[in-house]
């Protein structure tokens, strides 16, 4: 069974949805593909969803409220990510983006031994059913610049803008 809930953040609401396993979902609830995407993972993961709690979603709300006010700078939630092989394989990678840190969809890319993949790897990232805690929002343009992000480019803005300011503090 996946169990469905709604988390409230600074950033508004989000829809949150756990397995026994971990979390396999976590996107804003502006989000227009949010059904669409749980759907595919409950599919994928041939299991219903229903609403309720779960011991999973408990920690997932703590650990968000701790990120959003600056005191986590690292998920330690489990995760359940159902996606193709490639797609685990860039999900994998985004884990391994630092805090603080972003990197290109070249980058991402290269660091998979897939340099000509730039597309595929954007299309994967944009993929990713568990915003924020798989940081799809660290991986920007060429130059630097905010590429689409599921949340919207503000959100994406902001996340990169507090996590800059997490890391230098702590410094």
């Amino acid at each position: 069974m996946i169990y469905r809930t709604q988390i409230s953040t600074v950033l508004g609401d989000m829809s949150a949805a756990a397995t026994e396993q971990g979390i396999c979902f976590l996107e804003f609830t502006e989000d227009n593909r949010r059904e669409d995407t749980l759907q595919l993972v409950s599919a994928r993961l041939k299991m219903a969803v229903t609403d309720g709690s779960h011991p999973h979603l408990t920690l997932l709300d703590t650990q968000l409220q701790d990120y959003f006010a600056g005191k986590l700078t690292e998920f330690t939630v489990p995760l359940v990510l159902p996606g193709t092989p490639f797609q685990q394989k860039v999900w994998n990678a985004l884990l391994s983006v630092p805090f603080g840190c972003t990197v290109t969809y070249s980058m991402l890319a290269e660091s998979l031994s897939c340099p000509r993949a730039v597309r595929a790897v954007g299309r994967a990232n944009g993929m990713n059913p568990v915003s924020v805690l798989v940081p799809c929002h660290r991986v920007t343009g060429k130059n630097g610049e905010l590429t689409g992000y599921a949340g919207g480019t503000e959100r994406k803005a902001w996340l990169l803008t507090h996590e800059k300011q997490i890391k230098g503090a702590a410094i």
